[in-house]
């Protein structure tokens, strides 16, 4: 039997009804997929499936089968803490790149207005390569990317040079499954510091390691997109991050080269770096939390602006598998704006969604009560 688009469609609403039977919120599964089939160039995904997420909402696939899903039945370890390792060749390369980035900001007066727009293009490009890039595709499989738009994401991440897709989506996954525990990279509760930059400046705690290792990272190492940067990755990054933003200046429109490294080099790859680490650090500490008030991440304005729309933290660990990684799709989210314009040029595809009714019903019953970001 061949089935065309509308009855595989009636059929799947029957399929999910029958499934939900006795459930109260079998009436709006079923008449979402009925009624909200998107019909663009290309197919997306509404996040309904028979998984389950704490407190009761539902996942796109069982929670068993997702590693960026928090895992309430870790315990951290009895006993004293390991002492903290100190990596002093970290401690000194950071300390010489924020110095080489406040020298660039005496530097910007005098670059030509091209230097500028090109300063911008490079913060984009290389903080898609993380937002749009490691972060919603390779970390959370929030949609799917043609081989194109991989490589073009994976050459942004080198631009960003944050770690290697591979490295950056496991340690992620592993944020969100032991979130502010000592298992997570920058746990939060170690304070401020520790979470913004500080995580980087010490040897990773054992328990993030041993849970590291145990990730089913299967999808990472079957794309050959991903593995082809981590294999040539410190090539890709003194290329993308360092030599072409500053030879571009200097090739193009007569910009001194001295400028080039640290205007659109240094001052912008330092940036891009505080942007994501405001994401680990002031998105887990400072804003309210409409969705659930159980978890520390907040709705972060100032994070939002920065990071291209990262900033709204509690949606996003409420939803880790939402592509918007936000109850308001593009308004603040320059990275979803960029994910749909990809879908409608064909380049991309099923992008996964949380619907407005599991939204609301979230928010009503583990939500702080605020509005203020929930008023759109």
């Amino acid at each position: 039997m061949t089935f065309n688009s509308h009855s595989r469609h009636y059929f799947m609403t029957v399929v999910l009804s029958r499934y939900f039977e006795g459930n109260k919120m079998s009436a709006f599964v079923a008449s979402f997929i009925h009624h909200n089939k998107i019909t663009a160039r290309m197919t997306d995904t509404e996040i309904e499936g028979p998984g389950r997420h704490r407190n009761g909402d539902v996942l796109a696939e069982s929670a068993t089968k997702r590693d960026d899903v928090f895992d309430e039945t870790y315990k951290e370890k009895e006993g004293p803490k390991p002492s903290m390792i100190i990596v002093w060749r970290n401690i000194i390369l950071m300390t010489l790149l924020h110095i080489g980035a406040v020298y660039g900001i005496t530097l910007v007066p005098s670059a030509h207005v091209l230097t500028w727009a090109w300063f911008v293009f490079c913060f984009l490009t290389s903080a898609l390569g993380v937002t749009a890039g490691a972060h919603r595709l390779w970390s959370h499989r929030s949609y799917k990317a043609s081989l194109p738009l991989r490589i073009f994401l994976a050459t942004a991440n080198s631009m960003a040079f944050q770690n290697d897709i591979f490295e950056w989506a496991r340690d992620h996954r592993v944020h969100h499954k032991f979130s502010e525990t000592d298992a997570d990279p920058h746990n939060a509760v170690r304070g401020f510091f520790f979470a913004h930059i500080g995580w980087l400046l010490v040897r990773k705690h054992p328990d993030v390691i041993e849970k590291g290792k145990k990730l089913e990272l299967s999808d990472l190492k079957a794309d050959k997109v991903v593995m082809f940067q981590r294999k040539y990755y410190k090539m890709s990054v003194v290329l993308m991050c360092f030599s072409i933003p500053m030879f571009v200046p200097w090739c193009l429109w007569g910009e001194s080269l001295w400028l080039g490294y640290f205007v659109p080099g240094l001052l912008r790859y330092t940036l891009v770096l505080n942007a994501t680490w405001l994401v680990n650090s002031a998105a887990h500490m400072w804003g309210n939390r409409p969705y659930d008030t159980n978890i520390n991440p907040r709705e972060n304005k100032f994070v939002t602006l920065s990071a291209i729309g990262e900033g709204f933290h509690n949606y996003h660990h409420t939803f880790p598998y939402d592509y918007a990684s936000s109850e308001f799709g593009c308004k603040l989210n320059l990275t979803t704006c960029f994910i749909d314009f990809m879908c409608f040029l064909g380049l991309a595809k099923d992008r996964k969604r949380v619907s407005p009714e599991i939204v609301l019903a979230r928010a009503q019953r583990t939500g702080d009560g605020s509005t203020r970001n929930r008023s759109g």
